[in-house]
This record gives structure tokens, C-alpha cells and sequence, in this order.
């Protein structure tokens, strides 16, 4: 019998009613655990990690270099299958899927956004947009109609014709993005969205991140960057492959609002120190 993808009713694409908004689960990761054995090492990635990111919501992690950033962002988008632990997708268990259900998913319901994502030459923009539409079976009317969308959502209007060579690293990153938004995801998956971006560029990538989270998008960012992670609904922190702290940004009330410095500490650069009424580790490991 043909194993059935997730229901795409339950994780709900940009713009769709929820209430509150992120009551509905998009993914929840239990326990993730995922080691590396090379030659002479073993590199334990994972420890134990559990995040969850509710239906609209934007999850920063964060942490120094080393984390288990990237391979958490790996393992969630299918790329990687852990060792142990547990990820659903919409209530559904996944983390056991073959590769090419996963291949399948990415392209329906998970977009993702790697730091070295290569675009594909000699395809023009357009051209790169609208073939993931017209490979999902869409015609072709459906794909320029899809293209038009998502150049305007990432601000890339009249840049249809041009090639990767021809564009700027942070052209190129927004055309990643919006390749990976072409089947309206429910759930984005973003690594490093300002690495190596120069401080104007990076405030664009900050400012599209905040445009797609305004419009409903369910965001999970792997940054180290405190400006990223300053702009999300929750930071998660990674240090040594566990999850040393997971804070609500922007908090009123008795909470106190979570800032960039705190941010910082976050990541692992300075010791951490109380927040939200919680002790920390006066230095993360």
C-alpha cells in the first residue's frame, strides 16, 4: 500500500486562518540525536535536541559555530536521518521516511534555503521559478502566474531574464528564497539567511524574513547572526548539540522584551544570565 504524505489541510500554507495562530503544530522534533563517525573521532551532533515551531511562527536557532545548527536544519528538512529521536510533520511521524518521499515532500509542502544552494545556469530566473511548476504537472499559465507571485513577495521584479552569473550574492540568495516558496511551503526552512552579506544586504534579507513571517509563512532560521534572531517569535539555543535555552521574543508583561545583546548571549558568545524568571548556565559549555 502507498504510504500517504502528510495532509496538507493540516499544515496550513501562508495566509491561511488559525487561532490562535500558532496552535497547530507544523513540526515538533522529540530527542533528535545525530553522531558522525569519522576516522580516529566520533562527532556526537545532536544530543537530545527537541524543537517545535506552531503553525506562523518564526523559530530562530541560534548558537556558536559547532552548534549542531546546520545539521538540525538538515535532519528536519529530510536531507539527514537521525539516529534517534522522533520528528513529525503535521502530526505525522517522518523521521523514518524514505529519501524519496522526502524528495516528494520538499517539493509540495517544505521549501528550504541552504547558505550554498546552487542555482542553476544557464536557466534565467523565470526560467528556474517556473520549471518547479511545470515538473509538480502545473501548466504553463500556472507557472508564469506562480512566478509573478513570488518575484513581487521577494522583490525581485524585472529580474526575470537574468542569469545567476548576473546577479549579486544577495540577488541570489532572494532567488532561492523564492524558488523554495513556488508551492506555497508550510513550512520554510532557511540556513545562514545573512552569512556573508554586507550590513545593507543583510538588513534586505532581515526585512524579506519579517515580510514572509507578516504574511502567515512558518519559519525555521539557522543563523549566528543576532540580527536574525533578534527579528524572530522564539530563539533557540544550541550549544555542544544540545538545547541550552528557548526564549519568547517580545514578551509584555512581567516578562521582560528579549533584545540583541540577549541574543548574543544567547548564541553562546557571552555567559548567559536569567531571563524570563529562568536560571541559565553562567557559561554555556
Amino acid at each position: 500500500m502507498r504510504d500517504a504524505a502528510p495532509d496538507p489541510s493540516r499544515m496550513r500554507a501562508p495566509g491561511a486562518e488559525s487561532s490562535p495562530k500558532a496552535a497547530i503544530e507544523v513540526v515538533r522534533a522529540e530527542q533528535l540525536v545525530k553522531t558522525y563517525r569519522r576516522p580516529g573521532t566520533v562527532v556526537r551532533a545532536l544530543r537530545g535536541v527537541d524543537l517545535v515551531a506552531g503553525c506562523g511562527e518564526f523559530v530562530a536557532v541560534t548558537g556558536p559555530p559547532g552548534a549542531g545548527k546546520s545539521t538540525l536544519l538538515h535532519v528536519l528538512a529530510g536531507l539527514e536521518r537521525p539516529d534517534g529521536g522522533r520528528l513529525d510533520l503535521a502530526g505525522e511521524r517522518v523521521d523514518e521516511w524514505s529519501g524519496e518521499r522526502w524528495v516528494a515532500l520538499r517539493r509540495q509542502r517544505v521549501g528550504l534555503v541552504l547558505s550554498s544552494l546552487p542555482l542553476l545556469p544557464p536557466s534565467t530566473v523565470a526560467g528556474m521559478i517556473e520549471l518547479r511548476v511545470l515538473l509538480a504537472g502545473g501548466s504553463s499559465a500556472a507557472a508564469r502566474e506562480r512566478r509573478a507571485e513570488v518575484l513581487n513577495v521577494c522583490g525581485l521584479q524585472g529580474y526575470e531574464g537574468c542569469l545567476p552569473g548576473e546577479l549579486s550574492r544577495r540577488e541570489r540568495r532572494r532567488v532561492a528564497i523564492a524558488v523554495a516558496l513556488v508551492h506555497r511551503p508550510a513550512l520554510l526552512l532557511v540556513d545562514e539567511a545573512a552569512d556573508g552579506l554586507e550590513a545593507r544586504d543583510a538588513g534586505g534579507a532581515l526585512h524579506l524574513l519579517r515580510r514572509l513571517h507578516e504574511r502567515g509563512q512558518t519559519l525555521v532560521v539557522v543563523t549566528h547572526d543576532a540580527r536574525v534572531a533578534a527579528t524572530a517569535d522564539r530563539v533557540v539555543s544550541l550549544s555542544g548539540g544540545r538545547v541550552v535555552d528557548d526564549v519568547v521574543l517580545g514578551v509584555s508583561g512581567n516578562a521582560r522584551t528579549v533584545g540583541v545583546s540577549d541574543v548574543v548571549e544567547l548564541a553562546g558568545y557571552r555567559p548567559l544570565g536569567h531571563i524570563d524568571g529562568r536560571p541559565g548556565p553562567s557559561r554555556l559549555p
